[in-house]
């Protein structure tokens, strides 16, 4: 059982009181809590350039552009550093099998961009080869992985798509443009359930996965995280996607689409929403942490962009009080619970099934993407 301090109730006190000043606070909290526990090189998974690094120095990211602090950018270029040699390879260079591998790549641009090292290029230009000769189902659908053959799952979206428009943006490779948004339209198209407007955490074309739907291909169950990294990705690629490119209105109905069906499925008690976002009356599911981050920082973020009526802030500002709420501290530290560990594809009992951790990275990297983003919004996302 944690005990707390008076100095850590005071501590805390102060920090609730900043609510309605700076949730940069709470953000750079976050990002201290796993910098103190992690030096650089050992950030988990270690010796893996994966997606659950990727998201949490993304909201670290963030912060340093927020707030100018160093110390955030250091870290992210010693975590990449010690990734990277002296010849532009991954010291770590398994064979990339599955678009997780490949998330954190959206950090090179910025450090391209900064030091001019060819030895971030040469790995952009590496990543960007492989996306091209990327195995697809019959409808152009990129595999989620190479064992998941013909397989589309909706974190694909957000492993690959803000890399590749990125590229396409930085490099002058349009082909990346048109290739996302055939993924996206897939998804949407063959994925959204039509009574909700939701969408199934999968898709198999070949309709032979053990999941999949005999009919439609569909996995069973709509997943809070899945969606949450979906919405996020349309609403990141909206950032490098050219004011007049053929594609963007899809990409923003695609958006408009998704965030008016999660605002119906929000937990009128709570703010937060449910590991399986369609079951809210069934007393065994329960409320997620980071799928809540990712939802309130899609809303906030196309609040910001303009795309949505200034009324759907309370449904921001009712969630961000939901997370902040619900952290606790131990020390110095922010602890963020109720976050579902990575999962793959199955039935109802097993998403309800799934185990709970405590400060995971993709669940304090949703966190730290949420806060920066009511941060950035300024005087639209005012709790007052």
């Amino acid at each position: 059982m944690r005990t707390v301090s008076y100095k850590t109730t005071y501590k805390r006190r102060i920090l609730l009181s900043t609510i309605e000043k700076s949730s940069l606070v709470y953000a750079e909290m976050g990002a201290d809590t796993l910098i103190r526990k992690f030096s650089a090189d050992k950030l988990p998974p270690v010796n893996k350039f994966h997606y659950h690094q990727g998201v949490f120095l993304s909201g670290v990211e963030r912060i340093f552009l927020l707030s100018g602090k160093h110390k955030y950018s250091d870290y992210i270029k010693a975590w990449i550093d010690y990734h990277i040699d002296e010849k532009g390879g991954l010291r770590f260079d398994d064979p990339v099998r599955q678009f997780d591998d490949m998330q954190p790549a959206i950090l090179l641009f910025n450090l391209y961009k900064k030091t001019k090292d060819e030895r971030y290029r040469k790995v952009l230009d590496g990543f960007a080869s492989i996306v091209e000769m990327w195995p697809t189902n019959a409808k152009g659908g990129f595999w989620h992985k190479y064992d998941c053959e013909n397989q589309m799952w909706l974190d694909g979206l957000y492993m690959i798509g803000p890399f590749a428009v990125m590229y396409a943006h930085y490099f002058e490779k349009p082909y990346f443009f048109e290739k996302i948004y055939q993924q996206m339209s897939l998804m949407r198209r063959n994925m959204t359930d039509a009574k909700t407007g939701l969408l199934y955490h999968a898709w198999d074309d070949s309709k032979i996965a053990e999941w999949a739907d005999k009919e439609t291909g569909l996995s069973s169950q709509i997943w809070g995280r899945a969606v949450g990294w979906y919405a996020v990705a349309i609403m990141d690629i909206l950032d490098y996607l050219p004011e007049n490119h053929p594609c963007r209105n899809e990409f923003i109905n695609a958006g408009l689409e998704i965030i008016q069906a999660l605002v119906r499925f929000q937990d009128e008690e709570t703010g937060l929403w449910y590991q399986v976002l369609d079951r809210q009356d069934d007393p065994k599911n329960w409320r997620e942490i980071s799928c809540s981050c990712l939802y309130t920082y899609v809303i906030a973020k196309a609040l910001r962009k303009n795309l949505l009526h200034k009324s759907y802030g309370k449904y921001i500002h009712k969630a961000y009080r939901a997370v902040i709420n619900s952290l606790s501290f131990q020390g110095d530290d922010l602890v963020i619970s109720n976050i579902c560990i990575g999962t793959g594809i199955g039935d109802y009992d097993f998403y309800l099934r799934r185990p709970t951790v405590q400060n995971d990275l993709h669940g304090m990297g949703a966190f730290l993407l949420m806060c920066t983003e009511y941060f950035a919004g300024g005087k639209s996302m005012s709790l007052v």
